[in-house]
């Protein structure tokens, strides 16, 4: 809860994002980058997961202008006021791409929410724009259309696999998919969408979070009968291991289960894994990729967990007992600060926000390196620390 005026280094950082991406927004435009290899983002196609977080950070960017900081007058702080660039449309042009993957089902997969809380919902709640909202209606109900019926789940994945089913695989990023469906029932007045968010949600929770508060990547379902067949270690070291990105989503998602529900159970999953989250993190600003990874493998970071993280932390604040919102206030700008300070890329050029982020550390995918959907939550996290809310919240704008 930042009920105060941005300070002095929080202002600075918000006007150097707001630089960074106009600038980086003249090169990239309406394209869909991932991550930053050598400092230059690559391109994907418009059905991969990642492809919202893009226009989601230029609507952060168009819709949070950089403002005067009395305390200091850098030539970023005056670039970012005077040389402001509108990228708004090129994230409408994203919008439009992001459209015709509604018509594939091939194309389409449980990060509906990903996608479209931070394009088409995101236009539509700052604008009005009646074609944003039917695009993220109709993602919404193809969000819904992959709940399974019998596992009480919503079906992760579409592709094949020789070691699982994946028909019956749900994973833990699902929580922050969530916030489309409790969004269509706020919007349409059908509490359908939302009834299936809690089913899945409590199924998240029964099934992801263990006794000692880590959380779990992935878990197989039988398909057919719903009852649950294993855990799989997924982006994590091994089954039971402790992914630091996935305990990151735990945090964020369940909280904003909480904001949108009001269910006590939900804030309460989150608190825990916050304590694990930090607990685990110590001193540190970024995590491990794993927080259980042997030694030998602890040779990659993740920066976007620190910022997934940090962005939950904030909004946990706004949502615990008086006497609690200092604590997860203060744990989250700390990682926002450590993150500006030490691991952006102002000193180091690139593209990228933030830096030392990894995807995929099992397969070997894009290690240390910027990642679109770091850069993204560590912009909101500076969002939320300028008085507003993510795009992911009830309130969003």
């Amino acid at each position: 809860m930042n009920t105060t005026a941005p300070t002095v280094w929080q202002t600075e950082a918000w006007n150097w994002v707001v630089q960074q991406t106009s600038t980086t927004a003249t090169v990239i435009q309406d394209q869909f980058p991932h991550v930053a290899e050598q400092g230059e983002y690559d391109r994907r196609e418009a059905e991969w997961w990642t492809a919202g977080f893009w226009p989601g950070l230029l609507w952060l960017v168009h819709s949070t202008p950089a403002r005067p900081n009395s305390a200091t007058d850098s030539s970023t702080q005056e670039q970012a006021i005077n040389n402001r660039i509108d990228v708004s449309a090129w994230a409408e042009s994203c919008e439009v791409q992001l459209e015709q993957c509604l018509y594939d089902p091939e194309k389409v997969d449980h990060d509906l929410g990903f996608t479209w809380l931070l394009s088409g919902v995101a236009h539509y709640r700052l604008s009005g724009n009646l074609e944003s909202r039917r695009r993220g209606l109709l993602a919404a109900n193809l969000l819904a259309a992959r709940y399974n019926v019998r596992g009480r789940y919503i079906r992760a994945w579409n592709f094949g696999s020789t070691f699982m089913d994946t028909r019956g695989v749900a994973i833990i990023d699902s929580m922050m998919n969530l916030p489309l469906l409790y969004w269509a029932s706020k919007e349409t007045g059908d509490p359908r969408y939302q009834a299936l968010a809690i089913e899945h949600a409590d199924t998240i929770a029964k099934e992801f979070v263990r006794e000692d508060h880590s959380i779990c990547h992935a878990v197989e379902f039988d398909p057919f009968t719903g009852e649950k067949v294993k855990e799989h270690g997924g982006q994590g070291f091994a089954p039971g291991s402790a992914w630091a990105r996935g305990t990151a989503w735990a945090l964020h998602g369940f909280a904003l289960s909480y904001a949108y529900t009001g269910e006590q159970r939900y804030l309460e999953i989150a608190k825990q894994t916050a304590q694990f989250f930090l607990t685990e993190l110590g001193e540190d600003i970024v995590p491990f990729w794993d927080f259980r990874a042997p030694d030998e493998h602890r040779i990659a970071w993740d920066s976007s967990a620190a910022a997934i993280a940090a962005s939950g932390l904030l909004e946990l604040a706004r949502h615990v007992p008086e006497q609690e919102q200092s604590f997860y206030q203060r744990a989250g700008e700390l990682l926002v600060q450590g993150l500006y300070e030490q691991f952006s890329s102002r000193e180091t050029g690139g593209e990228g926000l933030i830096s030392k982020g990894t995807v995929h550390y099992p397969e070997q995918k894009y290690l240390n390196v910027s990642i679109i959907y770091g850069d993204y939550f560590f912009a909101e996290a500076l969002v939320k620390l300028q008085g507003k809310q993510g795009l992911f919240t009830p309130e969003a704008y």
